[in-house]
C-alpha cells in the first residue's frame, strides 16, 4: 500500500473527530526512512476570535514535543561533541544549582535521570505564578528546594536540562541552532491557535501555550517549539535515515532505560499512544497542545498528528488520546498491508 494510501486510513479517526467537533483543525503526515511522504490536513487553524483556515504550512506550538525534537537531540548531540555526559552530575553543568547547600539531593540528579523522567522532582509546578522575569525565574528554579516524591514525567527535569544547555553552549535558548522549520519566535499569523489563556487575557497564536515557558522567555527545555508538519516530517526522515543524530546517539535511543522511556522519548508499552500494532522498537512522544510523533525504526515508517485541541480550551474532553492510538494503528496496519 502507499504511503498516501496509509495516510488516508489514518486519517479515518481524524475526520471523525473534526466531524464530531472535538478538535478544531489537524494535520497527519507519515514518512519513510527516503524521505517520501503523505499529508493531509483538514478544519480550522482558528475558529475564535475569527476563524482561518488549516493549511499543510500551518505552523503549530509542539509543546512537548520541544522535549525530544530539541531537548534531547541537542543534548545528544553536545555528548558526542564531548561537551557534556550522560552519567554527568547537573551540577558539573550548572555550579549555582542549589548553591547554598552543596549536599543538596537536586545537585546529584544526572542527566540521563532528568532525561528518563528517574528523578523525585514534580510533574509540573505554576512557576508563572511566582514571578515574569525569565533570568529570576531561572535563579528560582534552580534555588528551589523541591519536594521529594515518586518518580514521574516531569516538566521540572527538562527545563533543567535546558539551563544545562544554555549554560555548556554559551548562548539562550532562543539563540540555540534549529534544524530547518523549527522556530521559537514564529509568525502568529502562520500559525495555529491554542488556548483562551485567562492568565494572558487572549487567544494565544504564535505565542507559546504552555505558562511556565512563557514566564522563562519563551523557550524552555520543555516546550516552547514551533514548527510545521514538514519539519517534524523532516527531523523523523533523518532519525530513520541515521542522519539525526551520530550513530551512538541513534543507538542510546533504542536502548529501554526505563519501563517506558528511553532518553527523552516514550517506547512502546500497553496502552501507549502509539497503538497496538507498532514494533517493540518504536519511540514515540505526544504535546500537551495535542501533537504527537511516533518513529517505528523497524519498519523504517514515522507518522505525526498535529491538531489544535486545546483551542479554545483544555477543559474540554477532545478524545486526543484513543484518536492518537486510532491513527497510529490504522497508519501501520496500512502501511503492513502494503
Amino acid at each position: 500500500m502507499s504511503l498516501e494510501a496509509a495516510a488516508e486510513r489514518a486519517f479515518a479517526p481524524v475526520s471523525e473527530a473534526l466531524t464530531q467537533g472535538r478538535i478544531p483543525g489537524a494535520v497527519l503526515g507519515v514518512v519513510d526512512g527516503g524521505g517520501k511522504r503523505a499529508v493531509l490536513h483538514a478544519g480550522s487553524a482558528q475558529i475564535e476570535p475569527e476563524r482561518a483556515p488549516m493549511r499543510r504550512e500551518t505552523l503549530f506550538d509542539l509543546a512537548s514535543l520541544t522535549k525530544v525534537i530539541f531537548t534531547t537531540t541537542t543534548i545528544l548531540r553536545l555528548i558526542a561533541q564531548g561537551r557534556m555526559a550522560l552519567d554527568q552530575p547537573l551540577s558539573e553543568l550548572i555550579p549555582d544549582l542549589r548553591q547554598y547547600d552543596l549536599k543538596a539531593p537536586e545537585r546529584a540528579l544526572t542527566v540521563r535521570q532528568c532525561l528518563t523522567h528517574q528523578t523525585f522532582l514534580p510533574a509540573v509546578e505554576p512557576l508563572y505564578t511566582y514571578c515574569s522575569d525569565p533570568q529570576t525565574l531561572r535563579a528560582f528554579v534552580l534555588q528551589r528546594v523541591w519536594k521529594q516524591g515518586p518518580t514521574v514525567y516531569s516538566d521540572i527535569n527538562f527545563i533543567l536540562l535546558g539551563i544545562a544547555i544554555e549554560r555548556v553552549t554559551g548562548r539562550p535558548l532562543l539563540a540555540q541552532p534549529l534544524d530547518p522549520g523549527f522556530t521559537f519566535r514564529p509568525d502568529p499569523d502562520q500559525c495555529a491557535a491554542t488556548e483562551r489563556c485567562t492568565w494572558r487575557g487572549r487567544v494565544m497564536r504564535g505565542e507559546v501555550h504552555d505558562e511556565n515557558a512563557f514566564a522563562l522567555g519563551g523557550a524552555s527545555g520543555h516546550a516552547g517549539l514551533f514548527g510545521a508538519i514538514d519539519a517534524v516530517l523532516d527531523f523523523a526522515a533523518a532519525m530513520l535515515d541515521g542522519t539525526a543524530l551520530p550513530p551512538e546517539g541513534l543507538a542510546a535511543l533504542r536502548r529501554r532505560e526505563a519501563s517506558q522511556r528511553t532518553l527523552g522519548w516514550e517506547m512502546k508499552y500497553e496502552m501507549w499512544s502509539g497503538g497496538a500494532r507498532c514494533s517493540e522498537d518504536c519511540i514515540g512522544h505526544t504535546g500537551f497542545t495535542g501533537t504527537g510523533l511516533w518513529i517505528d525504526v523497524e519498519r523504517g515508517l514515522a507518522w505525526s498528528l498535529l491538531t489544535n485541541r486545546v483551542h479554545p480550551t483544555r477543559h474540554f474532553d477532545s478524545g486526543i488520546i484513543p484518536l492518537r492510538r486510532a491513527v497510529g494503528e490504522a497508519a501501520v496496519a496500512a502501511f503492513d498491508a502494503g
